[in-house]
């Protein structure tokens, strides 16, 4: 239900920028957020920001990395600058909302984007 993009091959120091839009209608969505996987780790919270604009930021990306968010497209975006090889991942958009009226909130993931760091 949630379509990343922009991940690609880039050297350290370089920057990307990753985007997120919901792929169907969605009636309410709360939190938004990346999450990265690298191989053989497990998936990691990247950063995410609430409705208000609130955002928490793993460690080892304060500083790089910034999350905003569009509410009325309800989209989010990533802007990763000072890129390093150790953020080569495929990174994930993942959003909590509802599809309808009166359904429970949950989880939507995105299929996920590679980002390349050489170094």
């Amino acid at each position: 239900q949630l379509q990343a993009s922009g991940g690609g091959s880039v050297q350290a120091g370089e920057s990307l920028r990753l985007s997120c839009v919901p792929s169907k209608r969605m009636f309410y969505i709360g939190r938004m957020g990346w999450y990265r996987q690298a191989p053989g780790n497990q998936r990691e919270l990247v950063t995410h920001i609430t409705r208000r604009g609130n955002t928490n930021y793993a460690d080892s990306v304060k500083g790089r990395f910034t999350i905003s968010r569009d509410n009325a497209e309800n989209s989010i975006y990533l802007q990763m600058d000072s890129l390093k090889s150790e953020d080569t991942a495929v990174y994930y958009c993942n959003a909590a909302g509802t599809e309808y009226y009166g359904a429970s909130e949950r989880d939507y993931w995105g299929k996920g984007t590679l980002v390349t760091v050489s170094s």
